[in-house]
């Protein structure tokens, strides 16, 4: 089969590698029809993430059609047109009995941080990923659901984790109607976060970027205030400004390991890696939250540590809230929400790019070409 090929840091290719087989009864393989290319899969890109091995296939959005499924499957047939979570979990030991499905303590020999999730280094298991023509999908009766038929292929795909991780990060914000919600990044993530904010009854919802042309996506899709840090000296003091000196009610970091805006900390973070990742927007998320405020983070951060200020939080007496995204259980809401038409998922599409040509696909969303929000790869068309 074809499928994406890591090379080393920004060296990435199209190669054949052998059919993935049925491991285990409660295995199944999935022909991929689209996946997309994430923010996070970036950091892998660029060399960010620990453990990431040559040879590796990125991916963990993705959806298909059943190919075959072991002995033990009952929920799933071949033919079966499923999208998958990027999340793999057995869905019954400790952390899955209480819908931590991201934290799965069988799926990861890492597994005493996060748990299993496909196509993102051997720090989350090693399985490989969903930007290939196929993938095998373990637990198969617990994480793949049937896509809906009145669902579009392209909204499915994104509730396998970019939606329902904006959506998660506006959820742990426990956001009262009324709230200032101010989102940093305004990707795909920081975009559905936005949106999700007046959903759960937001009176104000604020995006930060540095790109005019994701401002711009903000401002029409999530309807949201929209704040250019590079256009002012402090973003913070700025935060406070137009929150009468007081700051935000809840602030969600989507942006994660690679933000910009402090020199030192970008350097220290993502060139000598000498940081889990440069904790920038975090620290400017603690700073712009009021004092009893909420943090929510769903940016993603290397496993090692990072220069936070933490004191400042403590001080402020917040709330941090913080996890891989557990997708399904977002999904009952959510496809509520796009049945009714309160959310587009597939609204903030730009790109849609054949599998064969996705080191371009790469090469346009890292270095923010032909103003990229979110890229799609088209493996097998259907």
């Amino acid at each position: 089969m074809r499928a994406m090929v890591y090379r080393g840091p920004y060296k990435i290719r199209v190669e054949e590698k052998p059919m993935p087989k049925i491991e285990h009864p409660n295995d199944a393989i999935i022909r991929v029809t689209t996946a997309a290319i994430c923010g996070s899969d970036l950091h892998l890109y660029h060399g960010m993430m620990p453990d990431t091995r040559v040879g590796h296939t990125f991916g963990h959005e993705f959806i298909g059609v059943v190919e075959e499924v072991g002995s033990s499957v009952r929920n799933l047939q071949r033919g079966d047109r499923v999208m998958v979570p990027f999340n793999v979990y057995c869905g019954s030991c400790y952390y899955c009995a209480r819908g931590l499905y991201s934290n799965c303590h069988n799926v990861n020999p890492n597994a005493t941080a996060v748990g299993g999730i496909y196509g993102y280094s051997h720090t989350t298991g090693g399985y490989d990923g969903g930007q290939a023509e196929f993938v095998r999908v373990p637990f198969a009766d617990v994480g793949p659901t049937i896509i809906p038929e009145w669902m579009d292929s392209e909204d499915a795909v994104l509730l396998t984790d970019a939606l329902a991780t904006g959506y998660f990060g506006a959820q742990l914000g426990d956001i009262v109607e009324g709230d200032t919600v101010v989102v940093f990044g305004a990707g795909p993530v920081g975009l559905y976060a936005a949106k999700s904010a007046w959903l759960m009854g937001a009176g104000r919802v604020i995006v930060i970027d540095h790109l005019e042309y994701r401002l711009e996506k903000a401002r029409v899709f999530a309807h949201a205030e929209t704040f250019n840090f590079a256009e002012y000296d402090d973003i913070v003091v700025e935060m406070k400004r137009t929150t009468d000196y007081l700051g935000a009610d809840v602030v969600i970091d989507a942006v994660g390991a690679e933000a910009d805006g402090n020199f030192l900390q970008h350097v220290t973070g993502t060139k000598l890696k000498l940081q889990g990742g440069s904790p920038i927007a975090l620290n400017w998320a603690i700073d712009s939250a009021r004092k009893g405020g909420t943090v929510s983070v769903v940016g993603a951060y290397g496993p090692i540590f990072n220069a936070v200020k933490f004191g400042d939080a403590l001080n402020k007496g917040l709330t941090l809230r913080m996890n891989q995204t557990p997708v399904k259980r977002q999904w009952p809401r959510l496809f509520e929400h796009i049945r009714n038409g309160y959310l587009k998922p597939n609204d903030i599409v730009t790109h849609r790019i054949p599998l064969e040509d996705i080191a371009e696909g790469y090469h346009l969303f890292s270095a923010k070409l032909d103003n990229c929000i979110k890229p799609l790869i088209i493996a097998n068309p259907s």
